[in-house]
């Protein structure tokens, strides 16, 4: 690896110290970056726009700052960042992965958007998203397919696909990503990246997704050093959010012990077929556990496909409110297939069946708080198998895992229970790849209800001990 590249793979918190004891400047990190980008990003498809002659000259700007004889640096002062293509950002396109917005400048910028950039944080690109963040595979009509840098047949996952493949090839240092089945957890998995959804409440939302209880904003990153750095910029209570809580938690960016640690288990969350490659990673992630003098024990969550339906119904519906009528006869055309199917059955829901996902998430909950009274926090997979093929098509009738057949839209990714059950925060973390095919797999760390420092107290010793960020892409 040459130096260039070596700083394409630097983590913010190390880029932020090299700035302060000016053994690195902003500029040199962004031309690397930049250059890392140019060169293999073609192949990647991982943005949407860049801004790089802007992103340079706000680089020499914090090279200034920290060139000061008392620099005060904000905290992500220089660091590169790739905006996703769903969060509004001030007067800059923002399309959500559609044509229909092809030319959308937004009056404001998303509440944690906002806080990354005046905490210093340069945006030089956004990344691809499936039209409105629809899919846990990343590819439009609008922007194309986004691929896996570990291996280009294969999705980096969805929907913050492009910022986790970014990550992946060394195309950025931080990303930010939106979770609302899985967007930030699915590409952690699939491109060996850490990938956190934060407790409901912790950050803000954006105006254009109001009391929207199965969404999250939250960071996504090469190590969990950096997640609690952005995490700590993103979170804490907004005037715009009515749901956003008014007391926060100040994350510690350093690791502490975990012996006596007591973790659950669930490798299928009581439905899911697990991939055997994934499930012997997970295996191995347990053991390194164990060797830290956790105590591990797999449990039974009580939980079945029958969660499934209320989910799925939810978001037809959401898609119906904003995009039925007169917004689908105009767009059909130029829109995803499987998404307008979505429009059209969310508008034949009822409120009856729309109200179910409130009755269901209750019942999760009751099956899962007695469990994490018990335990600390609870693993399972990330990903059901590696990842699925990048053109992956949500409506395969064939689609299966380890010979079965199962619906290809959800039931490939471990992610979305834990959007209904919104208050506990999870964290993505690598564990391991497919020998075969180099991409990775993934475990998730889930905590008890607004408890995010044991989810990061494991994630960081976890991390310490099984160290992950010299598996890089062969690109």
């Amino acid at each position: 690896m040459t130096k260039e590249t070596e700083l394409c793979y630097m983590s913010a918190t190390e880029a932020v110290a090299a700035f302060r004891a000016k053994k690195l400047s902003p500029v040199e990190l962004m031309q690397a970056v930049i250059a890392r980008a140019e060169t293999v990003g073609p192949s990647v498809n991982a943005f949407t726009y860049t801004f790089f002659e802007r992103a340079l000259k706000q680089a020499r700007k914090a090279e200034r700052e920290y060139g000061k004889r008392k620099p005060d640096p904000r905290p992500l002062e220089g660091i590169p960042c790739v905006i996703k293509d769903f969060h509004p950002v001030e007067g800059e396109i923002t399309t959500f992965g559609s044509r229909m917005h092809a030319d959308f400048r937004p009056t404001s910028s998303a509440p944690t958007v906002a806080r990354l950039l005046d905490a210093g944080a340069i945006m030089h690109a956004r990344s691809t998203t499936p039209e409105f963040a629809h899919s846990g595979a990343t590819h439009s009509p609008a922007w194309g397919i986004t691929r896996n840098p570990y291996n280009l047949e294969y999705s980096p996952g969805g929907s913050s696909g492009g910022a986790g493949a970014a990550l992946a090839a060394g195309m950025t240092t931080i990303a930010d990503g939106t979770d609302a089945g899985g967007s930030v957890r699915i590409p952690a998995s699939a491109s060996n990246i850490v990938g956190y959804k934060p407790p409901f409440g912790r950050n803000p939302l954006d105006l254009e997704h109001p009391l929207e209880t199965l969404l999250h904003y939250g960071p996504m990153t090469r190590s969990v050093a950096d997640a609690a750095l952005m995490q700590n910029v993103m979170s804490g209570h907004h005037p715009a959010d009515m749901l956003s809580l008014k007391t926060n938690v100040e994350l510690p960016t350093t690791h502490a012990s975990v012996r006596g640690m007591k973790i659950a288990v669930s490798m299928d969350l009581g439905f899911f077929e697990i991939d055997p490659v994934v499930a012997k990673n997970t295996h191995a992630a347990l053991d390194v556990m164990r060797s830290l003098g956790c105590k591990v024990k797999e449990v039974n969550l009580g939980w079945h496909s029958g969660i499934l339906l209320p989910y799925l119904q939810h978001w037809e519906a959401m898609a119906a409110a904003f995009l039925g009528g007169e917004v689908l006869r105009r767009w059909r055309y130029e829109m995803d297939p499987f998404f307008v199917g979505m429009i059209e059955r969310g508008m034949a829901h009822g409120a009856t069946g729309h109200y179910l996902i409130n009755i269901v998430r209750g019942e999760m909950f009751q099956q899962l708080a007695p469990i994490l009274e018990k335990y600390d926090v609870l693993i399972c997979p990330t990903l059901a198998l590696p990842s699925v093929k990048a053109d992956h098509d949500n409506a395969d009738p064939n689609f299966t895992i380890n010979g079965r057949k199962v619906p290809a839209y959800l039931n490939w990714f471990l992610t979305w229970p834990f959007n209904m059950v919104s208050t506990c925060p999870v964290m993505a973390v690598p564990a391991g790849h497919c020998r075969k095919t180099r991409v990775p797999t993934g475990i998730q760390i889930v905590g008890r209800t607004y408890d995010d420092p044991s989810v990061f107290r494991l994630a960081y010793a976890y991390e310490n001990a099984r160290p992950w960020r010299k598996f890089r892409p062969r690109l």
